[in-house]
């Protein structure tokens, strides 16, 4: 009896894991698009381009924006300095160096160390301004995040919408095909349960 119930046991066990490999571009793209929420662009006052891209795409994304005549101006947050230069003036010369005019640009240069904070020290600078639309402009799989933390400290009278710029190797059906993709899922992942527990 106890040789029968152990042989059911591992047959469940085997056909679960065959189940879960031949169903796996299934769940581990659902698991991928859980980070991702955006809009299609629309014509807005301004964009904003969150921290935190070195490889530029939030930056260029802003940039054919500007370019499709959805903002006429973009303003780009820099909470931190990378060999003493913000991270905004950074994003801003690399804009300009792949022809995009610097006049566009305006840095918001703040302190912050995670999306929140940043939230918290951007949207005063935003209020300041006046704008009363904004596009948020950020990596693919940053997008259900952020937008969850705008909306929730952005006053109802700015309008948003959360736009994606593409990362090399983060797709949400496709990710867990590279490194680098896997510890994107990885990380964004750890971050958005610990926005869920409020740590």
């Amino acid at each position: 009896m106890r040789r029968r119930r152990l042989l059911l046991t591992a047959g469940a066990c085997v056909f679960t894991a065959i189940l879960f490999a031949l169903t796996h571009s299934i769940w581990l793209g659902w698991l991928g698009g859980a980070l991702v929420s955006a809009s299609m662009p629309a014509k807005a006052e301004a964009a904003l381009v969150l921290a935190g891209d070195p490889r530029g795409n939030r930056i260029k994304t802003a940039g054919e924006l500007v370019r499709a005549g959805y903002v006429s101006k973009v303003f780009v947050s820099g909470p931190v300095a990378w060999y003493g230069i913000n991270e905004a003036d950074l994003a801003i010369q690399f804009a300009v160096n792949n022809g995009y005019p610097r006049e566009w640009f305006e840095a918001l240069k703040i302190d912050a160390l995670s999306t929140d904070e940043e939230a918290r020290a951007v949207i005063p600078e935003i209020e300041k301004r006046g704008i009363g639309s904004l596009l948020i402009v950020t990596s693919n799989f940053h997008t259900a995040r952020a937008g969850k933390i705008y909306r929730r400290l952005v006053p109802s009278r700015i309008e948003l919408r959360t736009i994606a710029a593409p990362d090399p190797y983060f797709g949400p059906h496709g990710w867990w095909r590279t490194r680098e993709g896997c510890k994107t899922w990885f990380y964004e992942t750890t971050k958005t349960v610990t926005e869920w527990v409020g740590i």
